[in-house]
């Protein structure tokens, strides 16, 4: 597929998990690519400029830096994002503060920044990844949980605020994904096992979401086959928000 030809993208984020996997997709369907993030030779051979989201002269020198090169900005995924795993009563203040700072402000930061860019883009999309946690309540996970809400409604916002500029908003929710950030969770379990076994009984298709079919939809929500797309999340949970099955 070359529905991405010529488009030029900057994905945050980029150097692993979904951020990796759409960043070489948009390649593969001819899209130019610059990925930011903290160790952007991890994208390689990508063009890639090292950016900390919840940093404005950071995202601004990076942001600038890749539309240069790019000879401009038609898209930016906002996917840049950390997890945090607690209850309310669970994670310090400063957790809290880090975590959205990069969650929410890092895509005030890197939108804001690409603006002056997107205007003058006749096909300008921005596409976020928000989160199952964002309509659905999961144990363990109030922090996470709240940033992505917020990622959810700033998505609506911006939707709104932007579309007579001819720029498109969109958010893509995935549930539970392979990526490194879970990968990571199940290692420090007790039973990695019994734990990946229970995440895929969570989603009603039984297994986890992968990074690729999470990058496939931001690629639709990103392309010109997305026109008429905006103010819309887009759910790749495995069914996870809408079904409601019945016992075996």
């Amino acid at each position: 597929m070359t529905d991405l030809t010529g488009l030029r993208a900057v994905i945050t984020g980029g150097g692993s998990g979904i951020g990796l996997a759409t960043a070489r997709l948009f390649a593969d369907r001819g899209a130019l690519v610059a990925v930011l993030d903290l160790d952007p030779a991890a994208a390689a051979p990508l063009a890639g400029f090292a950016a900390d989201v919840a940093d404005d002269t950071s995202v601004r020198a990076a942001v600038t830096a890749a539309a240069q090169a790019l000879g401009g900005l038609d898209i930016v995924v906002n996917n840049a994002g950390i997890g945090a795993v607690g209850t309310v009563a669970d994670n310090s203040d400063a957790e809290w503060q880090h975590v959205l700072d990069v969650n929410v402000l890092g895509m005030v930061l890197v939108s804001r920044a690409a603006l002056p860019y997107l205007r003058e883009s006749a096909r300008a999309a921005i596409v976020n990844t928000c989160s199952i946690a964002a309509v659905a309540g999961l144990p363990q996970r109030a922090l996470y949980s709240a940033s992505k809400g917020a990622v959810l409604a700033l998505t609506l916002a911006m939707a709104a605020d932007h579309i007579r500029e001819g720029i498109r908003v969109n958010c893509v929710n995935p549930g539970t994904a392979d990526t490194p950030w879970v990968g990571r969770l199940l290692a420090a379990a007790a039973d990695p096992e019994a734990e990946r076994a229970a995440l895929n009984a969570r989603q009603p298709l039984g297994r986890l979401v992968s990074a690729a079919e999470v990058a496939a939809a931001i690629a639709y929500l990103a392309s010109p086959a997305a026109a008429s797309v905006t103010g819309t999340a887009l759910a790749v949970d495995g069914g996870m928000a809408g079904l409601r099955l019945r016992r075996e």
